[in-house]
C-alpha cells in the first residue's frame, strides 16, 4: 500500500486508476471551511510517478474527478465562483483544465471519457428545469436529447465504437442506449421478454456493447444486472428496435417541480461523497 499524500488537507481520496497506473480522486486544500459550502476547498488531484498535481477548479470551492481515460484524461464536476453553478471539466497534462461548457443552463456535469477523448455526461437547458444528455467532442457539446416524456436525463459512460449509456426520469427512472448519432433509445424496448426486470439505469458500456446497470423488479428490490448484446440482429429485432426509435421529440416544459435539481444531486451523491461520509 502505498500513500498518495493530499493536497495540503487533512484527506483525500483515490476514485480511479487506469492501466497504466495513473490515479485520479480528491483532496482537500487546507483545513478551513468556506461558507458557501461549510467544507474547505476540495479539488480534483490527478496522480503518477509519486507526484500529485492539483487539477484544480473553474473557480469555486468544489471539484469532483467522475472519470479517467488511459491517456491520463480526467472528466467530473466543478463549481464556478461563487459556488453558484457547476460545469462539466476536462483536464489532462497538455491543456490543462477546461471548462465544456453546457446547454444553456447553470448545472453541468462530465460523467465518462473515453480513450479518444470523447466525455458524455448531462447539462440543463436555459431556465435549469430541463436536463439532457450530451456527447462532447473537440470542442463541440452535442445534445443527445432525453427519453420521450422525461425531464431528467444524462449519460454516465461511453466506449470507444461512440456508445453511450445513461438513465432517465426522474419517475419511473429509465436505463438508455444512444449511438449512431440516432435518437435515445429506452433500453426496456430491446431487452428479450422473459424477465421481470425492468431496467433503470445503465451505467457503464464496455467495448463489446454489454452494459451494466441496474434492474428492478415488481416488488420494488434491485438488482445488479448485465445486458448482452444478441449476436445477429434478425427481423424482429431490427422491428423492436425501429419501434423503439420512433419516439416524438422531446418537449421543453416550461415548468417543473421543485425536486428537479435534488433529485439530480442525489444521483451524484450516489457515485461521489464529501470526505469522511459514508456512501450513500
Amino acid at each position: 500500500m502505498q500513500d498518495l499524500g493530499t493536497l495540503g488537507g487533512n484527506d483525500a481520496e483515490a476514485l480511479f486508476v487506469n492501466d497504466r497506473g495513473q490515479v485520479a480522486g480528491f483532496s482537500y486544500t487546507n483545513t478551513v471551511a468556506n461558507p458557501s459550502t461549510g467544507l474547505p476547498t476540495q479539488d480534483p488531484f490527478f496522480w503518477e510517478d509519486g507526484k500529485m498535481v492539483d487539477i484544480g477548479t473553474l473557480g469555486g470551492t468544489s471539484g469532483n474527478p467522475l472519470g479517467l481515460n488511459n491517456r491520463g484524461q480526467v472528466v467530473g464536476i466543478s463549481n464556478l465562483a461563487g459556488d453558484t453553478g457547476s460545469r462539466p471539466f476536462l483536464w489532462d497534462k497538455k491543456e490543462g483544465l477546461r471548462d465544456l461548457g453546457s446547454l444553456g443552463g447553470t448545472q453541468g456535469v462530465a460523467f465518462s471519457v473515453n480513450d479518444s477523448g470523447l466525455v458524455a455526461g448531462g447539462s440543463y437547458l436555459p431556465g435549469d428545469q430541463v436536463e439532457h444528455a450530451f456527447l462532447w467532442e473537440n470542442g463541440v457539446m452535442t445534445d443527445l436529447g432525453t427519453v420521450a416524456g422525461d425531464q431528467l436525463c444524462f449519460a454516465l459512460s461511453i466506449n470507444s465504437k461512440r456508445q453511450v449509456v445513461g438513465e432517465s426520469g426522474p419517475t419511473p427512472p429509465l436505463g438508455w442506449l444512444w449511438e449512431n448519432s440516432g435518437p435515445i433509445v429506452d433500453l426496456n424496448q430491446l431487452v428479450l421478454p422473459g424477465s421481470e426486470l425492468t431496467v433503470v439505469s445503465a451505467s457503464f458500456i464496455n467495448d463489446r456493447g454489454e452494459i451494466a446497470g441496474e434492474g428492478r423488479l415488481p416488488n420494488g428490490d434491485s438488482h445488479a444486472i448485465l445486458l448482452i448484446p444478441d449476436g445477429d440482429c434478425d427481423d424482429e429485432c431490427e422491428a423492436r428496435i425501429a419501434a423503439s426509435q420512433n419516439f416524438p421529440a422531446a418537449a421543453h416544459v416550461s415548468s417543473m417541480p421543485n425536486n428537479l435539481m435534488p433529485a439530480m444531486r442525489g444521483r451524484l451523491a450516489g457515485r461521489f461523497h464529501p470526505i469522511g461520509e459514508p456512501n450513500k
